[in-house]
């Protein structure tokens, strides 16, 4: 099996701004776990971030699906993040022509631009949404979790594509496994649980050790598994230890 560099030596290959803080922070707290912060409300919300924050890489947010959103969200959950050293990852999933995309960024009620230091986008439309969206941290749909997906073959090898022609945009691909070795973009997977499994909307789950082990990824997004435990910061701990025991395995 081939071994992978570490994030520290990654974080001084890559350009990238952000890619190179979130590798040095996954380095620092020996995480590669994003939470998926999946809720409705703020007060949830910011309760998981304070609580679950040292555990963290990233927290995805899905900020239009709160019902309570109010002007001071972004800096609410800024202050968090920074108390805990993670990184925001506003799952928007941008999907429009690049003139829309950037106001959708930047203008209307939540201002992401302000605040989540990360976003993604489908490459749909093609290369005029990383046009449109120059400036921000960008992680492309390469490949999806769900059952039934047509984010795979050419649609996979094009984001990949893209993500290599705009470096200065492009962080990282949210994926199933690693697509390319170029070491400034981050592998980013969802759909991950301790144990295998599919729900009854056809997200796919597959383990923590054949996403970083045998698929080579580089962070684990787990949701529901840690939001709806029992005791959600002994589960994330549990998550995070394996995570870092497994990529500790590929290294070289």
């Amino acid at each position: 099996m081939s071994k992978k560099l570490s994030f520290l030596k990654r974080a001084h290959l890559t350009r990238h701004p952000m890619a190179q803080k979130l590798l040095k922070i996954m380095e620092d707290k020996q995480s590669n776990l994003c939470l998926a912060a999946d809720v409705a409300s703020q007060k949830q919300l910011f309760a998981l971030a304070d609580e679950l924050g040292p555990d963290l890489c990233m927290l995805k947010t899905h900020v239009d699906i709160l019902e309570d959103f109010s002007p001071d969200f972004g800096a609410k959950l800024r202050a968090l993040a920074d108390k805990h050293n993670f990184l925001i990852f506003e799952d928007r999933k941008f999907a429009d022509i690049g003139q829309t995309v950037l106001l959708q960024y930047t203008q209307g009620i939540y201002r992401i631009a302000e605040w989540a230091h990360i976003i993604n986008a489908h490459i749909v439309p093609g290369p005029g949404i990383i046009e449109g969206l120059k400036g921000s941290n960008l992680l492309l749909l390469a490949e999806m979790s769900s059952s039934g997906t047509l984010a795979k073959g050419a649609y996979t090898r094009n984001a990949v594509a893209m993500a290599q022609q705009y470096p200065e945009t492009v962080m990282g691909l949210i994926c199933l496994h690693a697509l390319c070795k170029d070491p400034g973009i981050i592998h980013v997977t969802p759909g991950v649980k301790l144990e295998p499994g599919q729900d009854a909307l056809g997200q796919r789950y597959r383990t923590v050790d054949e996403i970083l082990i045998r698929n080579k990824s580089d962070i684990i997004i787990v949701g529901r598994d840690i939001t709806h435990a029992k005791d959600p910061k002994k589960t994330a701990g549990l998550y995070r230890k394996r995570g870092w025991e497994c990529y500790v395995q590929t290294l070289g």
